[in-house]
């Protein structure tokens, strides 16, 4: 696939450099993929040159682990309106996680996730990027756990085990052989996951 693409994010001249190169790069990155995406195809997208890019990041890795950084930030805000929704209902905070994850299933445009594209993409176990990957999705993982005990449900770690799984063989699905029907399916598995760890009465 070919490193250059057409120029996304001049329309944005007014934000400042460094954030117009994330965005850039964040698009990029994830429609075309991170090997395929050179830092000219970046800065022409973010309406500005390499030499300004280099000064914001150090290196093309550099650049992906703010990328993946920032992914992380944004989940970390759904985290925090799924609280806002149902404050003290980790248990309705877990099924809006549900739902929303659902709903990304079911979206043509999503191809899964970007962290773990970035995973499959940097495999090299010395890749510089292989930190923060794996602390972006340890830490994710986390967080789903600590939902799933709060909620009251037994063995926490392994329900967020089965949800997270369960979720990324629907976002290798719906890649494969496309998404129709498939939010429907994960919502209605992922609830009876839940169902089977909830406290005997």
């Amino acid at each position: 696939m070919a490193s250059r693409a057409p120029v996304l994010h001049r329309k944005d001249e007014q934000a400042p450099p460094r954030a117009r190169i994330l965005a850039a790069a964040a698009d990029l990155f994830y429609r075309h993929g991170i090997r395929a995406v050179g830092v000219d195809a970046i800065a022409e997208a973010a309406g500005t040159n390499k030499m300004t890019l280099y000064r914001h990041f150090s290196s093309k890795d550099a650049l992906i682990a703010e990328y993946l950084r920032q992914k992380f930030d944004k989940a970390n805000e759904c985290w925090q309106r799924y609280e806002r929704r149902h404050p003290g209902d980790p248990l309705a905070q877990l099924r809006l996680w549900l739902k929303d994850m659902a709903d990304g299933i079911a979206d043509r445009a999503a191809r899964g996730c970007p962290v773990a594209n970035a995973a499959i993409e940097l495999a090299e176990k010395d890749h510089p990027v292989r930190p923060v990957i794996e602390e972006v999705k340890t830490a994710y993982h986390k967080r789903l756990v600590g939902l799933c005990g709060s909620a009251g449900l037994s063995e926490p770690e392994m329900l967020a085990d089965e949800l997270h799984l369960l979720l990324e063989g629907a976002r290798v699905r719906a890649q494969t052989v496309g998404p129709k029907g498939l939010g429907a399916r994960l919502m209605r598995m992922g609830d009876a996951l839940i169902a089977a760890h909830m406290p005997s009465k």
